[in-house]
C-alpha cells in the first residue's frame, strides 16, 4: 500500500464516544453492555442482577425459549421506512418497549433510577418505578420530562400502599403497574450465597476486599447517600429501615377482591404483570384491567414455570383483544422483541438488559441498553419485510425444527442394496 492508504486506515486516536461516553465505544449488543456492566460491579450486586430463584431453571428458560424459536422473513416489501410507534396504557411511544421497574437500582450505579429515568425521557420511552426503589417518587418526577409509570406491590399495610398510589398519581405517573407474582418472595440462593442484604451490601471483609477490586463502584457506593428503600423509610433512618417493612409485608394475603380498592384509589390505567395461567388473563380481562403483563419475574420468583414467550400465544388467545397483552422476561435483542410483538404482545418490558447498560456506564449506559434493541428492533423488522407493527404476525414466527442426523455410510448402503 502507498503510505496514504495507510494513513487512511490509521484509528490511533481515542474510539468514539458513542452514546455519550468512550466507555461504550466498543458496545455493540446487550451482550457486550453485560460484560462491561459485570467487570465493574462487586460479587454481591452481581448475584442481585444475574440470579433467579431456587436452580434458576426459568432464568435459563427465558433465553433457550426463544432460541428454539425462528424467524420466517418476507421478502420483496417495501421497508425503506419503518414505523415502530405504538400506543400502550393510554401513553404514545416510539418504540414498543418500556423499562420495567427494578427495585435497588443505585446498588447498579450510584444515581440509580435518576439516571435510567433520565435516558428513556430522552427518547420517549416509559420508565416504571419500583415500590422497591432507590429514588423516591418525586425525585424520579422532578428529574425527568418522559411518560413515568408506577408499579405497586400489594404489601399488608394497605394504608402505605394507598398513599404510595396517591403520591405518584400526584407527581404526574400515568399507568400502574401491580406486581402480583411476589405475594411471598422467592427463596434466591445466589444472593444467599453472596451474602447480599438489601437494600445495600453488607460491609464484610470479603465484601470489603470484593469492592477493592472494584475502585469506581466502591467509591461512588461510599461517598454517595446511603442506598435505602427511599418510599418506605425517612430519610433519617437507617438504611434497613425500609427493609425491615418490606420483609413483613410479603404475606400472602393479596387476593382478587384488592383490584377494588386498587382501581377506586387509582383513576389511570392498570396491567397486572405476572400472567402466566389463562384463567387469570381471562379473569383481569373481566375485571377490565388495562393490560396484562406476561411475565415470570424474569425467572426470580417461582422456579419452573414456563419461560414468559412461551406461555404469550395462548394468553394473547384466551383474552381476544379485550385487554392489552404486554410481555417481560428474557429479551435481550431485537429479534427478541420482534418475536414477542409478532406473538401478540403490544409492547415489552425490559429489565436486565437496561440494568447491565445502567451499571456499565450509568445514564448513558441505559440510553445505548434503549438505541440498541430499538435499532435492532428496525433493522428485524426490515430484514422480515414488516415495514410497521401492523405487519407482524405469528406466521413470521416458527419452532426450530431439529436437525436430522446425517445416516451412517454404512446403513446407506444397505438401504440402497
Amino acid at each position: 500500500m502507498r503510505p496514504a492508504e495507510i494513513r487512511e486506515l490509521l484509528r490511533l486516536g481515542r474510539p468514539p464516544a458513542r452514546h455519550g461516553s468512550t466507555r461504550l465505544a466498543r458496545a455493540w449488543s446487550i451482550a457486550d453492555l453485560r460484560r462491561l456492566a459485570l467487570r465493574r460491579v462487586p460479587s454481591a450486586v452481581q448475584s442481585y442482577l444475574e440470579g433467579g430463584g431456587e436452580d434458576e431453571v426459568t432464568l435459563r428458560r427465558n433465553r433457550s425459549a426463544f432460541e428454539e424459536l425462528e424467524l420466517v422473513p418476507r421478502v420483496l416489501r417495501d421497508v425503506h421506512d419503518v414505523d415502530t410507534a405504538v400506543t400502550v396504557l393510554g401513553t404514545p411511544l416510539p418504540v414498543p418497549f418500556a423499562l420495567a421497574p427494578v427495585g435497588s437500582a443505585r446498588l447498579f450505579h450510584h444515581q440509580g433510577e435518576l439516571a435510567a429515568s433520565r435516558a428513556a425521557a430522552a427518547r420517549g420511552v416509559p420508565f416504571s418505578l419500583s415500590s422497591s426503589g432507590t429514588c423516591s417518587i418525586e425525585q424520579v418526577a422532578a428529574h425527568s420530562t418522559g411518560p413515568l409509570w408506577y408499579q405497586l406491590y400489594v404489601w399488608r399495610d394497605r394504608g402505605l400502599c394507598k398513599e404510595l398510589l396517591q403520591r405518584a398519581r400526584a407527581a404526574g405517573y400515568r399507568a400502574l403497574l401491580v406486581t402480583v407474582d411476589t405475594t411471598v418472595r422467592s427463596k434466591r440462593e445466589r444472593e444467599l450465597r453472596a451474602g447480599l442484604d438489601l437494600p445495600t451490601p453488607s460491609l464484610t471483609w470479603a465484601t470489603l476486599l470484593d469492592g477493592a477490586l472494584h475502585p469506581d463502584w466502591s467509591f461512588h457506593f461510599l461517598t454517595s447517600e446511603a442506598i435505602r428503600f427511599a418510599n418506605l423509610a425517612s430519610l433519617d433512618a437507617s438504611p434497613s429501615a425500609g427493609m425491615s417493612k418490606m420483609a413483613r409485608s410479603f404475606d400472602g394475603l393479596t387476593t382478587w377482591d384488592d383490584l377494588e380498592w386498587i382501581a377506586a384509589t387509582w383513576d389511570g390505567p392498570i396491567a397486572l404483570k405476572g400472567i402466566l395461567a389463562l384463567d387469570d388473563a381471562r379473569r383481569a380481562a373481566q375485571l377490565g384491567v388495562g393490560a396484562v403483563v406476561v411475565s415470570n419475574h424474569g425467572g426470580r420468583q417461582l422456579d419452573r414455570v414456563p419461560a414468559a414467550v412461551t406461555a404469550l400465544p395462548a394468553i394473547v388467545e384466551a383474552v381476544g383483544g379485550q385487554v392489552e397483552v404486554l410481555m417481560d422476561s428474557g429479551i435481550r435483542r431485537g429479534t427478541d422483541l420482534l418475536t414477542a410483538l409478532s406473538l401478540g404482545a403490544r409492547a415489552c418490558l425490559i429489565g436486565r438488559a437496561y440494568l447491565y447498560g445502567l451499571a456499565a456506564a450509568g445514564e448513558a449506559g441505559v440510553g445505548a441498553a434503549i438505541d440498541i434493541l430499538a435499532e435492532e428492533l428496525r433493522t428485524a423488522m426490515a430484514l422480515c419485510g414488516a415495514p410497521s407493527l401492523a405487519d407482524l404476525s405469528p406466521g413470521l414466527v416458527q419452532a426450530r425444527r431439529p436437525a436430522v442426523p446425517e445416516r451412517p455410510a454404512a446403513a446407506a448402503r444397505l438401504d440402497g442394496r
